[in-house]
């Protein structure tokens, strides 16, 4: 089996995540963030952009204060992700709501009720 080759956009978006993920847990002071989670980092070839995808515990009721505090402390998290990274050109950086979370606990859910739908409609006897 041959190892997967990641190309140059695929490993700074790692990196961009990594850091950026530390950056909220002790560098952001906006109690807006603090419950924020990076799911994932996609670079442009040219590494000019990073589109930043996040989520939050309380789904997507919260994507607009979270979008906000994004915006808020995007000055602060450029300087730092440029501190730590040393890339040529720091990618401009747009924040996305990623709702594939919230996507999957509504199928679990669905899953589960059927299940109980089942079990209500076709019990089974231990008894033989």
């Amino acid at each position: 089996m041959a190892a997967r080759s990641f190309n140059r956009a695929e490993r700074v978006g790692g990196q961009v995540q990594k850091v950026l993920a530390g950056l909220i847990r002790k560098g952001v002071n906006d109690p807006r963030l603090a419950q924020a989670t990076i799911s994932g980092v996609t670079m442009s070839r040219d590494l000019r952009i990073a589109k930043v995808y996040f989520t939050a515990p309380g789904g997507a009721h919260d994507e607009q204060a979270l979008l906000a505090g994004f915006e808020s402390a995007k000055g602060f998290i450029k300087r730092e992700l440029a501190r730590e990274l040393g890339l040529r050109y720091m990618p401009d950086l747009k924040f996305f709501y990623d709702a594939s979370f919230d996507y999957g606990a509504h199928i679990n859910r669905v899953l589960k009720s059927l299940q109980t739908n089942d079990e209500k409609n076709n019990p089974t006897t231990d008894e033989q």
